[in-house]
């Protein structure tokens, strides 16, 4: 662990804390100070202006990044006859229904998402608890409860990411790995910036983004010019 410190400490010398840097040149020097020896999620995190006690002033949703996230979700589909054709058909890894829920119960969790049919959720309720915990419980707002079960498949394969603000109003995000081009972590950061952007609730009051910074796993944060990435 001692030489892991070291190399954080070395990549964080390279990053300047008191600049907000360009999105170019915050995901590059990201990516340069990446002390990992394996391919490290590059991660957005913004600090939001927001009340999240207040019903009116929570964000939740899902964005599909256009160049993906570097992984393949496992994706768990909660569904019953054409629509478990359907799901079996669009690629889903693992569909069924009451045979996976006693899967679960017994601590099965070889998946990442679940997607459930709006006729399923009174059983997937029954694990609500166990589902809840680790962020997994289906979610209109994410698009994950829908009897539209290829294009819910579809968007996951292809990058889907879900953001929800925490307690403190945090959101954080993948936006691909540290071997992506740089165009295309740009690209997706866009994405994400201006899909969070959008979010901001009409009852939210002063600065909406305070901070914006891009870090990779186990590397140092650097700021992002919010202002200047907006226009």
């Amino acid at each position: 662990m001692a030489k892991q410190g070291k190399k954080l400490q070395d990549a964080a010398k390279l990053v300047d804390r008191t600049k907000l840097y360009s999105v170019d040149e915050a995901i590059a020097l990201a990516k340069e100070t990446s002390t990992v020896n394996f391919d490290a999620t590059v991660e957005v995190a913004f600090r939001l202006g927001i009340d999240t006690r207040k019903n009116d002033q929570q964000i939740r949703g899902a964005v599909v990044l256009p160049n993906g996230t570097g992984k393949t979700q496992r994706v768990l589909v909660f569904a019953k006859g054409d629509k478990a054709k359907e799901a079996e058909a669009a690629g889903a890894d693992f569909v069924g229904d009451a045979d996976y829920i006693n899967k679960i119960q017994q601590g099965w969790f070889d998946f990442d998402v679940i997607v459930a049919t709006p006729d399923m959720m009174g059983e997937v309720g029954k694990i609500g608890r166990v589902l809840g915990p680790k962020g997994l419980m289906p979610n209109p707002k994410t698009g994950t409860v829908t009897f539209d079960v290829t294009k819910a498949v579809n968007e996951i394969k292809a990058g889907k990411v879900e953001y929800r603000a925490d307690k403190a109003g945090i959101i954080h995000a993948p936006i691909g790995k540290a071997s992506f081009d740089n165009e295309k972590l740009v690209e997706n950061f866009k994405t994400v910036f201006e899909t969070i952007q959008k979010a901001k609730p009409s009852a939210a009051k002063g600065v909406y983004m305070k901070s914006v910074v891009v870090t990779t796993t186990m590397g140092p944060a650097v700021k992002i010019d919010a202002a200047a990435a907006a226009k």
